[in-house]
């Protein structure tokens, strides 16, 4: 039976059902693992099919729960066995409600959080006073290790955005098991080296691409990370699989609210896309690849 990943995320934040035990991985026949943005998937190239020992059984010595598979895009995916258990018996264990802030923006602590259940969304605000979501990161995920390891001020805020749990890991406490730990070491580049790419190809995207291209790359990668195919849809329709507000989806193409509105209705218009409450369904992911320019096997 092939693995599918489900992540469906709603209005201001995102909804409850995003829970780490509606994960699951997808196999070569349903599609790609999420890129950048979403859960630091795929960094440098594509994991399907790949599960990388990421399959846990039963509950660890931490106390988490074992029984179900990390996102092999993730930090905690990306490690070995006993790599990961060693790893999810360090730090202190802490609880996160819906819409809770995990890390602060401005911020001059110095611990890093490993998720270990729960959705995430990281958002930067600017002097300006506007607010851009920069990135999702799901169970498996490390943030806030940008700080942690520059010595500088949180960058972004972290919020829980259904019940999360995670691990509070201080500084020392990382280095340290990096030390002891190579293969954490170069899963930790490999997921700074992903973060990155994502960044570089949204300032790319920003010259090289109009409005509408850019809006339209933007949901033809989440339809690569995410989708789900509809019943009787030759592989060609199905449902994007992330609700977004239009003001996320606007962030995450670097538009204006309303012109991702206006370009949206065109992509409706143009047969590509179909609207409905916070529920976006791609009508012909080939078509959509090809006119947002994006090759099938995308790398970010």
């Amino acid at each position: 039976m092939p693995f599918v990943l489900l992540i469906v995320l709603p209005s201001d934040c995102f909804p409850e059902e995003c829970t780490f035990d509606r994960f699951r991985l997808r196999s070569k026949e349903t599609g790609h693992i999420p890129s950048g943005l979403f859960a630091d998937a795929r960094p440098g190239g594509s994991m399907v099919g790949h599960l990388n020992g990421a399959l846990r059984h039963g509950v660890g010595p931490s106390g988490v729960l074992v029984n179900h598979a990390w996102p092999p895009s993730t930090f905690l995916g990306r490690l070995r066995n006993t790599t990961r258990e060693e790893l999810l018996g360090q730090g202190t264990p802490i609880t996160y409600p819906t819409h809770r802030a995990l890390l602060q923006q401005g911020d001059e602590s110095r611990h890093v959080l490993l998720i270990t259940s729960g959705v995430v969304k990281v958002v930067a605000s600017a002097e300006s006073g506007y607010d851009m979501l920069l990135a999702v990161r799901v169970a498996g995920d490390l943030v806030g290790e940008m700080a942690a390891f520059e010595e500088r001020p949180r960058s972004g805020t972290v919020i829980a955005c259904s019940d999360v749990t995670a691990r509070i890991i201080r500084m020392r406490t990382l280095e340290a098991f990096l030390g002891r730990h190579p293969d954490a070491m170069r899963a930790i580049l490999h997921m700074l080296c992903a973060r990155l790419r994502w960044a570089n190809r949204r300032r790319i995207d920003f010259q090289a691409y109009d409005s509408l291209t850019r809006l339209a790359r933007v949901l033809a990668e989440l339809s690569q990370a995410y989708a789900q195919p509809v019943p009787d849809g030759d592989g060609r329709r199905c449902d994007l699989g992330v609700t977004l507000t239009q003001k996320e989806l606007a962030s995450l193409a670097g538009l204006a609210l309303n012109t991702a509105e206006k370009n949206l209705a065109i992509l409706a218009t143009k047969g590509l896309v179909e609207r409905s409450y916070r529920h976006i369904t791609i009508c012909d992911v080939p078509k959509l690849l090809e006119f947002a320019k994006v090759a099938a096997d995308n790398p970010y």
